[in-house]
């Protein structure tokens, strides 16, 4: 049999008991219910792991992690989010707003004019592929006026105004 696993006592029971049934999310509450047996029942990472249904490793690190900082290791972010955005979502919006505005009116919105605008918004170099991506996060779609219809004949256009009375 392995090493008996514990936990420091931040919580009490009861407390452990209310955040298992407060908390929203299958991962979350496997974190707790964890915790919940290394306190109530102390024992090896491997029966817990087989209890709750993580992996060993998984029940060695969130006790250890547990016992170092606290509650707050299980409450954690999660995965997922944007962690590494310029910008907030809203703040996004409200930047395109005024190249939306200019697009209804029929105003022609170029990328780069865009990119140059969040550059001066962020306050440093962007890579265009964020802009496009930004773009492509709000729905905008790339919308070229054509000089010409794809289908027309010159030849014949010139015949309709020799001949058109």
């Amino acid at each position: 049999m392995g090493k008996v696993s514990r936990v420091v006592s931040h919580l009490s029971l009861v407390e452990i008991q209310a955040r298992i049934h407060q908390t929203t999310g299958f991962w979350k509450v496997q974190k707790w219910l964890v915790i919940w047996h290394a306190t109530v029942d102390p024992r090896s990472a491997k029966e817990i792991a087989l209890h709750t249904g993580l992996a060993e490793q998984t029940v060695h690190n969130l006790i250890a992690l547990y016992n170092r900082y606290g509650p707050e290791v299980v409450e954690g972010r999660g995965k997922g989010g944007r962690r590494r955005a310029y910008v907030s979502e809203e703040e996004e919006i409200r930047f395109l707003e005024g190249y939306l505005k200019r697009a209804a009116k029929g105003e022609i919105v170029t990328v780069r004019e865009i990119h140059l605008g969040f550059e001066t918004l962020v306050g440093r170099n962007v890579h265009p592929s964020t802009i496009y991506r930004l773009l492509e996060r709000r729905g905008w779609r790339t919308v070229i006026p054509r000089p010409a219809h794809v289908e027309a004949d010159l030849q014949e256009q010139e015949a309709f105004k020799k001949n058109f009375s």
